[in-house]
């Protein structure tokens, strides 16, 4: 005996109908959004701050963690430490304590013309 409600494949499906496939849909939406909310960074030692960072040395000549956090891009201490890891692949330059300039690399790096996995970490 077949199901007079029974949908054959001609017509829509019924909207209220259990789909066997939700489940993974929501599954599948779930792990796009974790996936979206972490940070896309272009290489693994990077911080989502970097490029900001980056930018603000590029444009404004912030040389200081405190004018960063002035800026809105991240807290002083997180500034300062990001500006350390930054010089260290030679990003940055150390011109006195507290006070960071980008470098010709860092220039490069904004234009999109240095693979940041390809920078090493400087022995200090």
């Amino acid at each position: 005996m077949t199901d007079p409600h029974a949908n054959d494949g001609d017509e829509e499906p019924d909207e209220n109908a259990p789909d066997a496939s939700d489940g993974a849909e929501e599954a599948e939406a779930e792990a796009e959004g974790e996936a979206e909310s972490e940070p896309d960074v272009p290489a693994e030692w990077m911080d989502p701050v970097d490029d900001e960072i980056l930018e603000l040395m590029r444009e404004s000549y912030i040389f200081d963690p405190d004018h960063i956090e002035t800026e809105d891009v991240c807290r002083a201490p997180h500034a300062a430490y990001r500006c350390r890891e930054l010089s260290k692949r030679g990003l940055l330059v150390k011109q006195a304590i507290g006070m960071y300039d980008i470098t010709e690399l860092g220039e490069r790096y904004l234009e999109g013309e240095v693979d940041p996995t390809e920078l090493e970490p400087e022995d200090e």
